[in-house]
């Protein structure tokens, strides 16, 4: 038995709130949910505009924590978070801006503690395979080639000195 359940606006709108409020959303999100919840365009644009005039959706807040969030816990790059962002519709503005919620040091101290834990990590004798699962695991994370590329001559050399 299909069960399917109808929303009017209203409880829409107070479903939503509750949505949003239990963690930050981004537009994409917000509307990907009201179409499950079978609304109409128009519904949905009624409900989206009622959600941002009362502060419950906003995309520049949503980007600030996401780039937060997952460069703190999951500690990926740049070009990662970017990427995140942009596959979640998220306009190059507030990219540019929730991006600037990373410090210079902090962006540079947990990419070398990140590297760092990897090479340490990675038990391979062969140099130049150790090399290139470092370098995929940090590509994967979303950091900057030339980094990573600076970041393994350093690690070879003092590799070798030991």
């Amino acid at each position: 038995m299909l069960l399917c359940i109808m929303y009017n606006v209203e409880d829409a709108k107070r479903k939503l709130e509750a949505y949003c409020a239990y963690q930050d959303r981004c537009h994409k999100e917000v509307i990907t949910k009201l179409k499950s919840m079978n609304m109409i365009p128009l519904a949905i644009d009624v409900i989206v505009n009622h959600l941002i005039e009362h502060e419950f959706l906003n995309e520049e807040r949503f980007a600030k924590s996401f780039v937060r969030g997952k460069f703190r816990h999951k500690k990926w790059g740049k070009i990662r978070l970017v990427r995140e962002l942009k596959m979640r519709e998220i306009s190059r503005f507030n990219i540019d801006i929730a991006l600037k919620e990373i410090t210079s040091e902090a962006y540079f101290n947990t990419f070398h503690e990140l590297a760092e834990k990897k090479w340490n990590a990675t038990n391979e004798n062969n140099i130049l395979k150790k090399k290139k699962k470092v370098l995929d695991y940090l590509l994967y994370r979303g950091w900057e080639t030339h980094l990573i590329y600076e970041k393994l001559q350093d690690l070879e050399i003092s590799n070798k000195k030991t």
